[in-house]
């Protein structure tokens, strides 16, 4: 490893390391006031900004874009500008659409709001508006889930755990690791990858062990299709792998600055969440459309 490269991993190493223990499960009254401006939810511009951004996703029923963030689920209104979808101001974390109108998500209550401190699994069937609790109310907090044959990954971190189930309400506890995202394979769900602090690690027994990880390091992953593995590091560097994993190809750079999110829609149609801004390429990562705002005043 050349002294370039190794720079790069210890930091992607580190800023791994540090996104792992920086779950938010307290907002402070700056961040209550924030999340209270402007106005919510029908298709009228208000002036709360994304922030912390924590997923994102396209409905199959519209192919419109959803944000899931800090301060609720955002959507594009009539004038481009973001919309909070329905009235929940909840910290959402792991996020991931499972069909037409239909999500899956965990995070934290919003302020004031009640209820356990973390959501466990939640769904909604009409793209955001109203959410339900499915199951592990009060005792996991997804920071990644994936929805792959019908069949629902998500990594606890609360227990450092991948935990994987058939039907949204009985679960599977597989291995322990320390992770910040997971992706898995949609030709063969035995294949699950997870970025940790030293870099891709893989399981081929469908997450009960994981082998150790392996550079590039990166900070999100996203799996649209078996030879269309998507890599994103904290540069915001886009890379592509066609044999899971094995060696890698960086397609591009999205703007914006320190990354925060990563969907690969399909095996072009790439969405990324930087300090900026939500851009998305329609040309696996080689050119970069901006979306929607982000506001980078806080950091993530």
């Amino acid at each position: 490893m050349n002294a370039a490269t190794r720079t790069r991993a210890i930091a992607a190493a580190a800023l791994l390391a540090l996104a792992l223990t920086a779950c938010t499960t307290a907002t402070t009254s700056t961040d209550a006031a924030r999340a209270e401006s402007g106005h919510d939810a029908d298709g009228e511009a208000h002036t709360t900004p994304i922030r912390h951004v924590h997923g994102l996703g396209v409905d199959p029923a519209d192919q419109r874009l959803y944000v899931a963030t800090h301060d609720g689920i955002f959507t594009a209104g009539k004038d481009g500008a973001p919309v909070r979808v329905g009235d929940s101001k909840d910290d959402f974390m792991g996020f991931a659409v499972a069909g037409p109108k239909r999500f899956l998500a965990s995070g934290h209550p919003a302020p004031g709001s009640g209820g356990p401190v973390h959501h466990g699994l939640i769904e909604s069937t009409d793209a955001g508006k109203t959410w339900k609790t499915r199951s592990l109310g009060g005792e996991a907090d997804f920071h990644s889930l994936e929805h792959v044959d019908g069949v629902v990954y998500g990594y606890d971190s609360t227990n450092a755990q991948l935990r994987v189930s058939k039907d949204g309400a009985a679960w599977d506890d597989r291995a322990r690791l320390q992770a910040l995202d997971i992706a898995v394979d949609p030709g063969d769900p035995d294949t699950v990858l997870a970025t940790t602090p030293d870099g891709v690690a893989k399981s081929t027994d469908g997450g009960r062990t994981f082998a150790a990880g392996t550079l590039p390091t990166m900070a999100f992953l996203s799996w649209a299709a078996p030879d269309a593995l998507y890599g994103l590091d904290d540069s915001g560097g886009l890379h592509r792998s066609t044999d899971a994993g094995v060696t890698w190809q960086k397609t591009g750079t999205a703007p914006g600055g320190q990354t925060q999110a990563l969907t690969a829609v399909d095996a072009e149609r790439v969405l990324v969440a930087t300090q900026d801004g939500i851009y998305e390429s329609t040309d696996g990562g080689k050119s970069f459309t901006k979306r929607l705002a982000v506001d980078a005043g806080d950091g993530h």
